[in-house]
């Protein structure tokens, strides 16, 4: 879909997530494409190319070693993510991990504290005791004359 600017965003349906654990109570997850090695749409392409997915099968389907067509689970796909962190050194990741890094990129992106909060389905501001690296989240707000003067009202959380 593109919105009024021309801006392309891609969309579709989970038919239920962790919490509400039932069909019908899905959500929308949207995103748009990216520059560089971690757009979501060359993977998702890329993912479609290697595992000749069907439309009668679950978006996520490969293959097994074993033959066996099979939606991709949590497990599997923290399996796979700990392998390729470990191929280049980095620590086991966990589930959570890589959404609280999501929300960090955009952060340091300077997207609004309720824009990353609505984009990741956050239900309060509870996400923000996960944040890491305050300075550089910080640092365009604490200038003498901060980077994002006209839209630093609306991006910051609110104090309490």
């Amino acid at each position: 879909m593109k919105d009024r600017n021309g801006l392309t965003v891609y969309k579709f349906e989970i038919p239920w997530t962790k919490t509400s654990k039932s069909s019908g109570c899905g959500k929308s997850v949207q995103f748009a494409q990216q520059d560089g090695p971690a757009d979501p749409m060359s993977a998702l392409e890329n993912h479609f190319r290697i595992n000749n997915v069907t439309p009668s099968e679950h978006l996520f389907t490969w293959t097994h070693s074993s033959g066996k067509r099979c939606p991709l689970s949590k497990r599997e796909l923290t399996n796979r993510i700990n392998k390729l962190a470990d191929s280049i050194n980095l620590p086991n990741l966990k589930g959570h991990s890589l959404r609280i890094g999501g929300t960090l990129e955009y952060l340091l992106r300077g997207v609004p504290f309720d824009v990353i909060q609505s984009q990741g389905r956050w239900a309060g501001n509870a996400f923000t005791i996960y944040l890491r690296k305050h300075a550089m989240i910080l640092a365009p707000y604490l200038q003498s004359s901060p980077v994002l003067k006209p839209f630093t009202r609306y991006t910051q959380p609110p104090v309490h």
